[in-house]
């Protein structure tokens, strides 16, 4: 037989007597109590919980029970199963680190536990079968109900861990971009500790070697590109941190341990606009990333005197270009890594290297003025290659071994320009 409906669309059955209601409000304490039996009984991990998050639980489901009873004393008011307006209170005055520290599907679980002891204990308790009816139907809504309200606060939470994410994620990328204002002392120290902390809070391995890309960002759908650079890092077993700073999209790329990808950034670039994509050298761990960006973004500033670059092109590849734009970290690199090993080896392979540069890299013309065979030149020019890994014959390592010759002459006749 179904349950006749009023004027206003309430079904009788929907209605509990106060007698009822008083029933359900002295049995509010034991059914908290048989709930959070059930969690541990049915989960094993429920029972490992700290004892403040077992509090929290244990609140959250005493303020669920005595929000039911409320709830089911306004039915008897209003004469209608309406949608609970208290699910939400339950979730709002738990501990906040509860929603961080239950997974969705945890906290899921103990709601249909929860609804399962309430199906249990709670007809029972009513004085006919049309109050037994309404208290089944009521468990059953109700019971969706939390469960929606627990989806919505995770929601809430993810969105608000997403936005705090977003914000320590764009400091770690700022503090690495901008590096310690004193190389040593307590302000430098403190400069890394906070640098450490943030990016473990992002699950970062600040132990990790890393690169630091610079580009352009793409001007369109970025935030999707973005989103794929992220999934593809995390499929190749990398870290990744990005920052988008005005017209500049910063990288940090991490390289974990038996991984060097050697500038090799694979569909990352995918993430950049047009425009030059600079790969810093590989830093040693977080703290030292300051240097790859240095070098990266020194890069980016002096790409465009090399239009035919390749792209992403690394840091080291342009140091002729960035020594020619003032950067003295450069200018250092030439002198003393093509320049002082040729130095060194003496057997008057400098000069010889000088006088071949000089004469337009003309064989012949540089064995005439240094009066030796062309095959003497060869052999000279040979060692010069093994030693700085750049072939004199080559017009590109020719013009990286020119500007370093460069550079080695302005230190010996005095400190390097400076680009002013």
């Amino acid at each position: 037989m179904l349950p006749r409906v009023t004027d206003d669309g309430a079904s009788t059955s929907s209605r509990v007597s106060p007698a009822t209601l008083r029933k359900l409000e002295l049995a509010a304490g034991d059914l908290a109590g048989a709930c959070l039996t059930a969690m541990a009984r049915c989960h094993p991990w429920f029972a490992r919980l700290s004892a403040d998050l077992r509090a929290g639980v244990q609140l959250v489901t005493q303020t669920g029970v005595a929000n039911f009873v409320a709830w089911m004393g306004k039915q008897g008011v209003a004469g209608s199963l309406g949608a609970p307006r208290l699910t939400a209170e339950a979730f709002r005055i738990a501990p906040r680190d509860l929603a961080r520290r239950l997974t969705l599907s945890q906290t899921v679980d103990l709601v249909r536990i929860a609804t399962e002891v309430f199906e249990e204990q709670l007809p029972p308790l009513a004085a006919d079968e049309a109050e037994r009816r309404a208290l089944v139907e009521g468990v059953l809504r109700f019971g969706r109900e939390i469960a929606f309200a627990a989806a919505t606060v995770y929601a809430g939470e993810a969105e608000s861990r997403g936005a705090w994410d977003a914000r320590v994620e764009a400091l770690v990328v700022d503090a690495v971009v901008r590096g310690p204002r004193v190389v040593s002392g307590s302000t430098a120290r403190s400069w890394s500790d906070g640098l450490v902390s943030r990016a473990s809070a992002l699950g970062w391995d600040p132990t990790e070697p890393l690169r630091v890309v610079v580009g352009s960002p793409a001007p369109e759908a970025h935030e999707a590109l973005l989103s794929e650079v992220r999934r593809e890092a995390d499929r190749s077993g990398q870290s990744v941190l990005v920052g988008v700073q005005g017209n500049r999209l910063v990288v940090l790329l991490s390289e974990p341990p038996g991984l060097d990808t050697g500038g090799d950034i694979g569909t990352v670039v995918e993430a950049f606009g047009e425009g030059p994509v600079v790969v810093g050298p590989r830093a040693a761990d977080l703290p030292g990333a300051h240097a790859s960006a240095r070098d990266a973004f020194a890069g980016l500033r002096a790409a465009p005197a090399r239009p035919g670059a390749p792209r992403p092109v690394a840091a080291d590849d342009l140091l002729p270009e960035r020594a020619l734009a003032g950067d003295q970290v450069a200018h250092r690199r030439l002198v003393t890594g093509v320049v002082e090993p040729v130095a060194a080896a003496g057997g008057e392979l400098l000069a010889t290297l000088e006088a071949f540069l000089e004469s337009g890299s003309a064989l012949e013309a540089c064995a005439r003025t240094l009066y030796v065979h062309p095959n003497t030149v060869r052999y000279r020019l040979r060692r010069v290659s093994e030693l700085t890994g750049l072939r004199p014959t080559d017009p590109r390592d020719a013009f990286v071994l020119r500007i370093a010759v460069l550079a080695a002459r302005l230190d010996a006749g005095g400190e390097p320009s400076n680009g002013s």
